[in-house]
């Protein structure tokens, strides 16, 4: 229970400028503050747990989606190593996964005989350790030893051990074996007896952000605290990163300096010297070849030249660069409706992922022609396309060059995933994911709604066009670093949720990335007010047009987006019947003290600033609770293996809000990192805990057999 001196401090209110917080204590990880913390997850989560269990819906919610997760006609996602397309499964009786590979041709058959590399399961059971797969950096061309990344509970903090793909086993520090204690860590390979290694070496080793400062040269069969430091940046910089380029004839090794989290500055490796590659630092800079692909996320100037907009993507040969030419050649320029969301290279092909009003349309340039070539790529629309390149610039002679996986998806058509090759419309269906609820009768409609400044904002409505506002809404956002929103399919969504009547609405607000970077800055820092007022408009539209109302509309968001709906809670309460905060921020006055948070100041500023705390402590959902005002009775979920968000952030609005009068529900899964679980039963109990609550808030009295 609260003690009542905290009561009486959380019931005076905080207050925008106070320093009084009677639950920083719920901040502790370990010691004897951890140990008490934990205790009071241990009993917040007991009385969720049997709330929420006992729902009639949570079951038969939890037995579905563990089915969805567990399916076999997933499409495995594969990466490519040389040969071999490796895959990590996950299932019923591979909860942790196998980390599995079959040969392109054997993918492309109904059912590959895929061949096993590591069984995780197995090895957490040999080692008495909960091992989550983090990947694999490879070395290429032979791709026979690898580096496989493995996290304890799903922290983002890691080990790295060295593997053979040949032999299929760790090789141990007494053969030689690299080995890289836990830490977040940033490793190339130099060769194959030589790593760059970025990780934490000790005191002043890593960044206030928690990441590594330094990065070392480490030989094989040296120890590594004693490998020497080669690059170096500052503790105020959010962390240091190395790559290594094999391409034949452009060999190259780039170092970077991530000054916050849009500006990094980058230096090439020659001779032993570092030289400064003289752009701006907020410019993306791809390196393939013999290109430079730049993507300036502010207007770029030339002296005496044009002036680029910002989101364009432009090309010019490295070799023309470094002569201190820059005449470049536009690829793609931006426009009111139309932004790049990505965009990837085949041998001799630069494919566009271009989004038009959050929906993908495919353009290719020809870049063997000169002067290359554009054309548009017939592909679905509209909908969600993501590309993946088989061209590998490390092998000499690559057969796959201009091929490339072609994924598409939309809200309510299920994943499918196509071989296609560059310089042709052509195309062979690989997988097509079975549909994992029934669609028959459901639309989507994209409306946009007015911000309080004027700007339109776009959102999708997925759901029964015939039922009105009584339906129960969820309503879910991000808008945050430049983040996009595109249509995905979800069989969780439509199992639990629109199956059994509800709505879901997809708010593309500012913040995220959907018109570009133009779309982001303009609610970053001292704007950020505006990502809240954008969704809060997104909300009122759906009461204007009679598809809901304040007791059927729900709002869910993680990370960034648990900050959205935290601040939409606190400062619109009777606009929502329903909140889901999801491993979210919501302390912004202590945010960048903990964990990855100082990696952020660059979106929403310093809170030791005073001009930044002015409009931070505007909306900090944590000092903005009072007392007297009826919240809706919110679900918080977080992880206590979270180490980039910190879970304090939950722990301490639950306990404040409880402290205030207003009953709340909270679940902190003790695994999982991040995205909240380790595996699928995990994220299965999760989810069903998450549709519960919804039901239990949003769908009282219903009838037609949907919850009551």
């Amino acid at each position: 229970m609260v003690a009542n001196a905290a009561a009486d401090a959380a019931g005076a209110g905080l207050g925008a400028d106070s320093d009084a917080d009677p639950f920083l204590w719920l901040e502790a990880l370990d010691g004897a503050d951890g140990d008490r913390a934990l205790a009071w997850v241990r009993e917040r989560n007991e009385a969720t747990l049997a709330a929420l269990r006992a729902q009639p819906q949570f079951e038969p919610i939890r037995e579905e989606l563990l089915h969805i997760l567990n399916a076999r006609d997933r499409i495995p996602h594969v990466a490519r190593r040389g040969e071999w397309f490796y895959n990590l499964w996950q299932d019923e009786a591979h909860p942790r996964g196998l980390w599995r590979r079959c040969t392109l041709e054997e993918f492309q058959l109904a059912e590959p005989p895929w061949r096993l590399v590591l069984d995780l399961d197995a090895l957490g059971r040999a080692e008495d350790r909960s091992w989550v797969f983090h990947g694999a950096t490879a070395l290429a061309p032979a791709y026979r030893r690898c580096l496989v990344s493995l996290s304890d509970g799903g922290a983002d903090a890691h080990e790295l051990r060295e593997f053979d793909l040949e032999t299929l086993r760790f090789v141990p520090p007494s053969e030689g074996g690299f080995f890289v204690p836990e830490a977040k860590s940033d490793v190339e390979w130099l060769d194959e007896d030589t790593l760059l290694v970025g990780s934490d070496f000790g005191p002043d080793s890593l960044t206030d952000s928690g990441y590594p400062r330094q990065i070392r040269r480490w030989a094989r069969g040296t120890p590594l605290d004693a490998a020497p430091v080669i690059f170096e940046g500052e503790t105020g910089d959010v962390s240091v990163t190395v790559s290594v380029d094999r391409t034949p004839g452009f060999e190259r090794v780039v170092f970077s300096r991530a000054l916050d989290f849009y500006n990094e500055a980058r230096f090439l490796w020659r001779d032993g010297a570092f030289v400064l590659i003289d752009l701006p630092s907020d410019m993306s800079v791809h390196l393939d070849g013999p290109w430079m692909l730049l993507r300036p996320r502010t207007d770029w100037a030339i002296p005496h030249g044009p002036t680029y907009p910002s989101g364009s993507l432009l090309l010019i040969e490295e070799a023309a660069f470094w002569r201190g030419d820059r005449h470049v050649r536009v690829m793609f320029s931006p426009t009111s409706g139309r932004s790049l969301e990505d965009y990837t290279l085949t041998r001799h092909h630069l494919l566009l992922n271009v989004s038009e009003h959050v929906a993908s349309r495919l353009e290719e340039w020809d870049l063997s022609r000169h002067p290359p070539t554009l054309r548009q790529v017939k592909a679905p629309f509209p909908g969600t396309l993501s590309l993946q390149s088989l061209h590998d610039p490390e092998l000499p002679q690559d057969r796959l060059g201009d091929r490339y996986l072609l994924h598409y998806s939309d809200f309510l058509s299920p994943d499918s995933v196509s071989l296609a090759t560059a310089g042709s419309d052509a195309r062979e269906p690989l997988k097509q994911r079975g549909a994992q609820f029934d669609a028959h009768g459901l639309a989507v409609r994209q409306y946009f709604a007015t911000s309080p400044d004027g700007e339109s904002i776009p959102y999708f409505v997925i759901g029964r066009p015939e039922l009105g506002a009584d339906t129960p809404t969820l309503l879910y956002g991000y808008g945050g670093f430049e983040v996009s929103l595109q249509p995905w399919y979800s069989g969780g969504n439509g199992r639990a949720w629109l199956a059994r009547g509800g709505r879901l609405v997809v708010a593309n607000i500012r913040g995220g990335g959907e018109y570009g970077p133009r779309w982001h800055q303009a609610a970053t820092g001292e704007y950020k007010q505006r990502s809240f007022d954008d969704f809060i408009a997104v909300a009122e539209d759906l009461i204007a047009q009679g598809l809901t109302r304040p007791a059927r509309l729900g709002i869910m968001g993680g990370s960034n987006g648990g900050l959205l709906v935290g601040a939409c809670m606190t400062q619109r309460p009777e606009l929502f019947g329903a909140v889901v905060c999801q491993v979210p921020l919501l302390d912004m006055k202590r945010y960048h003290l903990l964990l990855a948070g100082a990696s952020w100041m660059a979106e929403y500023g310093d809170p030791d600033d005073a001009d930044d705390w002015a409009h931070i402590a505007a909306y900090s959902p944590y000092q903005q609770l009072k007392a007297g005002v009826a919240y809706p009775r919110a679900l918080f979920a977080t992880s206590t293996r979270d180490d980039r968000v910190h879970p304090g952030h939950a722990r301490k609005m639950a306990a404040r809000m409880a402290a205030l009068g207003q009953p709340c529900f909270y679940y902190e899964n003790i695994e999982g990192g991040h995205g909240g679980a380790a595996d699928n039963q995990q994220r299965a109990l999760l989810q069903a805990l998450e549709f519960s609550y919804l039901w239990l808030q949003l769908g009282r009295e219903l009838q037609h057999g949907v919850a009551t």
